[in-house]
């Protein structure tokens, strides 16, 4: 339902900073703005109402008023008038508020205008540094996603001497299972470490054909060169995804450094409790309890926030950074990705919020984009 104002909410609130990157919004509604949410005040005053000789939300009007007292069905009034004021003067003012405001009725008497201050975090301004700059020093310094010959070489040298190791598990089991009333000499600590420091000296096996086909899968490898080939493939993927999250991280890393923000207190909390959001769905896929968990650790939930909290700052401060970057170089998301991604998500959570999903959505891609472009600058 639409509803018509004849404030001129620029004009009839004021905004005042405050510390911490937050506003106080002050100022006055005309009564006629109270009056308008009368009715509606009291239906939904009198759903909860029973009186005798009267079915449950049908008591009369008149009665329900003489029920509620008028101070009672005043504050209501007064909730609805500034729950519907309150997006136009943030907008009007240009606010950019996060989260919920903490209001505080001033003034309230019938045929009065109804005074009130709401008090809101806002996003913090602050300067972007040369973000182009840093990224540009941080590109040259990339390091190839090449696998060479030694980084090969010694992989094959670590398959070689896990699997060697696990054969040897396999023996002492095998010895352990058929010994019978210490027929079989056991292994004792002493003569295991002598067969550590024998092993460690000891010649790896060549690498043949046969010798491949001995590891990985069954079939999985059939000569060396398949072997290597198939081994050289998986490093240079495992390789690419750990240089690019090096890298990003240098170059945000490089940014933040730089950049002075002020951060209010609710983005940090929203940033940890999103960590125990994970954290909460880890543990339900491990079939684990956070209680057990944090008895297991011997930490509380509020010992863990502490420690979690310059990571959750880092954390609000890149996301505050790169939205930035997106507004000056007019980064948007992809609409077809953005609705694709949407689609998708919903088909897999079906109960979720799609405004929700649709904004987280957007910010992931709109993240990447920024990454992209600060990796080619």
């Amino acid at each position: 339902m639409s509803h018509s104002h004849t404030v001129d909410f620029k004009i009839a609130f004021k905004v005042e900073e405050l510390p911490d990157s937050q506003v106080k919004i002050s100022g006055e509604l005309p009564y006629a703005e109270l009056e308008s949410e009368r009715k509606a005040a009291i239906v939904a005053l009198g759903k909860h109402v029973e009186l005798d000789g009267f079915r449950k939300g049908h008591v009369p009007t008149p009665v329900l008023e003489k029920h509620l007292g008028e101070m009672t069905i005043m504050a209501e009034m007064a909730e609805r008038a500034i729950a519907h004021a309150y997006p136009h003067i943030i907008d009007e003012h240009k606010i950019e508020a996060i989260g919920q405001p903490q209001i505080e009725v001033t003034k309230i008497a019938p045929g009065n205008p109804l005074a009130f201050t709401a008090t809101v975090a806002v996003i913090p301004s602050f300067k972007l540094p040369d973000y182009a700059a840093i990224a540009k020093d941080v590109n040259k310094k990339r390091p190839t996603d090449d696998v060479t010959e030694d980084e090969l070489n010694e992989k094959i040298k670590e398959i070689q001497t896990q699997k060697k190791a696990y054969e040897r598990m396999q023996e002492l089991s095998q010895q352990s299972a058929e010994s019978k009333d210490g027929e079989t000499d056991l292994p004792t600590p002493e003569s295991e470490a002598a067969k550590k420091a024998d092993d460690k000296d000891a010649p790896l096996p060549e690498l043949t054909d046969e010798y491949v086909k001995t590891l990985g899968q069954p079939g999985q490898f059939e000569t060396v060169e398949d072997f290597k080939t198939k081994l050289r493939e998986h490093l240079e993927i495992e390789k690419k995804q750990n240089n690019l999250a090096k890298h990003r991280a240098d170059i945000t890393d490089g940014i933040i450094d730089k950049t002075e923000i002020k951060l209010p207190k609710i983005l940090i909390d929203s940033e940890i409790n999103q960590m125990f959001a994970q954290m909460q769905e880890d543990l339900k896929r491990s079939e684990l309890k956070m209680e057990d968990y944090l008895t297991h650790i011997k930490k509380t939930k509020e010992e863990l926030a502490a420690e979690w909290t310059p990571a959750a700052e880092k954390r609000a401060k890149l996301q505050l950074i790169l939205n930035e970057i997106a507004k000056v170089e007019e980064i948007v998301p992809d609409k077809e990705a953005l609705e694709a991604q949407t689609k998708e998500l919903m088909e897999r959570f079906k109960d979720a919020d799609e405004h929700r999903v649709r904004l987280y959505v957007a910010s992931v891609l709109l993240n990447e984009a920024v990454m992209k472009g600060l990796e080619t600058k």
